[in-house]
């Protein structure tokens, strides 16, 4: 549905030096698929999403979208493919000016839909984002996510087959995020389209994604389906979506790092530390449950004489383990 094949994208400062935004990028997201973006700042996130909706050309490679190439097409060309993208913005950027059901419609007059089917299409939207009756509010008189949810709406308004979501719920507070994420995901299963979300919260993946992508400098770092990201439990984004609580050092003892799941149970890791003996004490750690796949993540204090055997022990019953610098 998304495939991107060695995307590069260079720019040239005033200076002449160039710049490598996107440096090989090979990607593919299944139809059907909520797939996450992740990466620090610079890392090619947005460069990313202006391609893919053909703001910007790509310096070689090539993007397409539900099996058309967006490179070199001409400009009609070009504004056909977009109206199979769909857009959701950080900051909605709605008309002020307009109700939230003109801002719905919005799109579809652009695209000359015939006034009696934008009613009827703007009617459908408001209802799938739980907003029939505020059609007639504008901006204004609209909470955050109420206002995000008629950007949602806007960006269905002419049925496309992929849904890019910007930073899409980094103005809101937690309750309101997992509300819009909660609609995202009924989006996707009531209409079976595509979803791309460029974010730098982890807490959005472990919430609504299937797959994500970690980009650094420009690059793909890792990327894969959740359960594969978490099983390889060194890893950044493994890391990041297991994070553990923040626990006191213990001044004299060292520090084992564990992480399990899959096929290692968490009662099979339990009973190995509870085995290790006196002087061995969990100072953190956090089990979760993401793409169906528990996993867990802890850290052991432990006196210096004990770690040969308690990693050895460890790792026997399969668990990853890591010795923490002090």
């Amino acid at each position: 549905m998304i495939s991107l094949s060695d995307l590069r994208k260079v720019y040239r400062t005033r200076g002449g030096q160039q710049v490598v935004a996107l440096d090989g990028i090979d990607l593919h997201v299944p139809r059907g698929a909520i797939h996450g973006i992740v990466g620090e700042s610079g890392a090619g996130k947005s460069t990313l999403i202006r391609c893919l909706t053909a703001l910007e050309q790509p310096t070689s490679g090539s993007v397409a979208i539900d099996g058309v190439s967006l490179t070199g097409l001409g400009e009609r060309a070009l504004r056909r493919q977009r109206l199979r993208i769909g857009m959701v913005f950080q900051h909605v950027n709605l008309l002020e000016a307009r109700t939230a059901a003109a801002n719905v419609a919005y799109p579809l007059r652009v695209a000359r839909v015939p006034r009696a089917r934008r009613a009827e299409r703007v009617a459908e939207l408001l209802d799938i984002v739980g907003l029939t009756d505020r059609g007639q509010s504008y901006p204004s008189q609209l909470s955050g996510g109420q206002k995000q949810r008629v950007g949602i709406a806007r960006a269905l308004a002419t049925e496309p087959a992929v849904l890019l979501c910007d930073e899409p719920t980094s103005a809101l507070d937690s309750d309101t995020t997992r509300q819009i994420l909660r609609l995202i995901r009924d989006v996707r299963d009531r209409l079976g389209i595509t979803v791309l979300i460029i974010t730098h919260e982890m807490s959005v993946v472990r919430e609504v994604c299937d797959s994500v992508t970690l980009l650094d400098r420009g690059r793909i770092a890792q990327s894969g389906p959740i359960d594969e990201v978490v099983g390889d439990h060194g890893s950044r984004l493994a890391r990041s979506l297991v994070p553990l609580p923040p626990a006191p050092a213990a001044p004299g003892h060292r520090t084992l790092e564990l992480a399990f799941g899959g096929e290692t149970s968490t009662a099979r890791v339990l009973a190995t530390v509870g085995s290790l003996g006196e002087g061995v004490e969990v100072s953190t750690g956090t089990i979760e449950t993401l793409a169906g796949t528990r996993v867990g993540r802890m850290r052991l204090t432990l006196p210096s004489a004990a770690v040969a055997d308690a990693t050895q022990r460890l790792r026997a019953a399969g668990v990853h383990v890591e010795e923490v610098a002090p």
